[in-house]
């Protein structure tokens, strides 16, 4: 018996010890049990001061189970003792140890050899969250988690697809030889190393891309951009296909906004020179400055009816205004791509340049501001180093995307698919992680066994992408706080890595149940998780500064209560190491 209740505050029992604690092992976080004759409260010692030790109450015994939550407190006259380290298991690790239904990730730090496990259905099926400082071990404890999933035997996730966004390109070595261990596994990778490819190359598909995919990855921040957009790619739909049909929609456009310069009622060698200016950039071989007008008697091109007479105007307007208005089509009808054609980054390039000019850009300075940047940034990706991820030779649809992505090369079901976003700027990766984890998740919304088909995207360095940007005003949502909101009923699932919790979008950390906390040291971040981690103590806050490289405290819906968990190193380890200082700095005299 440790010793005697003095007192009962709150969720806080006071003990009164009455043991030698100076001949027993430090008892700070060591379980207790207080028992009489109606009850069995389970508590955990959270300090001791003055021969008083401060016990939180964490649950009950019920029927020899232990049940989170006390609803009837100890009495003063219970029996308080040490847990028997028989029982510690029931506390911290799974009710059933079935192999598809739990998993073990590591070790008690204060009861030597109980493993600590959780229910896998209560951890994969909600959205998770891993916090800790650099070099904390965050990425050797997600490698051993995965690791021991898919090194079992008993029981195969065959089924499982874990996207996996790699910010530093640090899980391939962890999880490549997976299928050595399980033939059963498989793992697949893209990077975007496009020079030294030791994966296949990422692709993006363009005709798989929406509007929001657009606006995305040009840095639209106006939603008076998308229009712009949305004709691009309506626009993209005909230029892509039948030629005739091609002409026809460029002549039309072509000619409205020749016509529009015609009557802006500007002087004769402003309309004259906006008129040479727009033929030279955008023409047709039906419709340019070389085209031949006709008119009784002879024949002249169309750049020698824009000389202005000795009153200062076109001699020539009518006539070229009838001309303009002879391309003009009323029954023209465009509709936005669903998909099912091809088209590259050149072709909305192009059709990017003919919207723009049918949506007022000549005639609105405000518009060609708004607009031009979105065009230099889509002739960037269309020429540019990133080109390349965009050009998909063949045909492909989403279906047959999505398929491919978990397929693994041998053609088996790929369980770990991994993309290795190292070579490319945050702007864009983030860009990436966003296009990428809205297609799975529109993907599983329209399957009709719904979340027959569960998809995990973890993201390493999640700070990077899950922020609080504009997309909630530009497109009325931002993807990662809707999977966090509505993605667990389709089967698509978040997993956030991260150092700086702070930095990251408050919705989406509102939505995560399960979280695995190592060692954090900004206060700013320590404050944050505080502030935003529901079911979080002080006592879990206290302890994040103390722990130790490869600990963390778990808790939430996945853990019957917060628990210190150390983790094996995994085999092999990710690529995570830090800079090796004075072996690169210090050569012995014998080399």
């Amino acid at each position: 018996m440790l010793g005697t209740i003095i007192g009962i505050d709150d969720n806080q029992v006071l003990l009164k010890i009455a043991v030698d604690v100076n001949r027993m092992q430090s008892l700070i976080n060591s379980y207790v049990i207080m028992e009489d004759s109606e009850r069995q409260c389970i508590g955990e010692i959270t300090d001791i001061k003055d021969g008083v030790a401060y016990i939180n109450l964490l649950g009950e015994m019920i029927n020899n189970e232990f049940v989170f939550g006390v609803i009837n407190k100890p009495s003063f006259g219970s029996v308080v003792k040490l847990i028997s380290k028989e029982k510690v298991p029931l506390i911290i690790g799974v009710d059933n140890y079935r192999d598809n239904l739990h998993l073990n990730i590591g070790k008690s730090a204060l009861y030597k050899d109980v493993t600590i496990g959780m229910n896998i259905n209560s951890f994969f099926g909600n959205h998770f969250a891993i916090f800790g400082s650099t070099g904390s071990g965050k990425s050797c404890s997600v490698a051993r988690i995965f690791q021991n999933l898919f090194e079992k035997q008993q029981a195969i996730p065959y089924r499982a697809s874990i996207f996996i966004f790699d910010a530093y390109g640090e899980y391939h070595k962890a999880f490549s030889q997976l299928n050595t261990k399980n033939p059963n596994i498989s793992f697949k990778s893209y990077t975007t190393n496009t020079k030294f490819p030791d994966s296949e190359v990422l692709k993006i598909p363009p005709w798989l891309l929406s509007i929001d995919d657009y606006a995305l990855l040009l840095g639209a921040d106006k939603p008076s951009q998308l229009p712009i957009i949305e004709k691009a790619l309506k626009l993209v739909s005909v230029f892509g296909r039948d030629e005739e049909l091609v002409l026809k929609h460029k002549n039309d456009i072509i000619s409205r906004a020749l016509l529009d310069i015609l009557s802006s009622g500007r002087p004769a060698a402003q309309i004259r020179d906006q008129l040479v200016s727009t033929l030279s950039t955008y023409n047709t071989r039906e419709l340019n400055l070389e085209t031949p007008i006709y008119q009784p008697g002879y024949t002249r091109p169309l750049k020698q009816c824009l000389f202005i007479d000795n009153t200062g105007k076109i001699r020539d307007m009518e006539t070229i205004s009838t001309f303009f208005e002879s391309f003009l089509t009323d029954n023209l009808e465009l509709s936005m791509p669903d998909g099912s054609f091809k088209y590259t980054l050149k072709d909305l390039k192009d059709a990017f340049d003919f919207a723009l000019i049918s949506e007022g850009v000549l005639k609105s300075d405000r518009i060609y501001d708004e607009s031009n940047s979105l065009k230099v940034r889509l002739s960037g990706l269309a020429t540019g180093d990133y080109s390349s991820y965009f050009d998909v030779p063949e045909y492909i649809s989403k279906e047959q995307f999505i398929r491919e992505l978990i397929t693994a090369p041998n053609g088996h079901k790929a369980q770990i698919i991994n993309f290795n976003i190292n070579y490319v700027d945050d702007r864009f990766a983030k860009s990436v992680t966003k296009i990428y984890s809205k297609m799975l998740f529109d993907y599983a919304k329209s399957v009709d066994n719904r979340a027959s088909i569960p998809f995990h995207i973890i993201l390493e360095e999640a700070h990077r992408y899950v922020q609080n940007d504009i997309d909630v005003e530009l497109l009325g949502y931002n993807i990662f706080e809707r999977i966090t909101k509505e993605g667990r009923k389709y089967g698509v699932l978040l997993g956030l890595i991260s150092q700086r919790p702070s930095e990251l979008s408050e919705t989406t950390l509102s939505q995560c149940t399960n979280f695995l906390i190592f060692k954090m040291l900004h206060p700013k971040d320590i404050s944050y998780i505080k502030e935003m981690v529901p079911n979080i103590t002080n006592d879990i806050v206290k302890r994040l500064k103390m722990l130790q490289p490869g600990h963390c405290i778990a808790f939430g819906n996945a853990f019957k209560v917060p628990v210190i968990v150390k983790f094996d190193m995994p085999n092999p380890a990710p690529s995570s190491e830090s800079c090796d200082v004075s072996k690169i700095w210090f050569i012995s005299r014998n080399q």
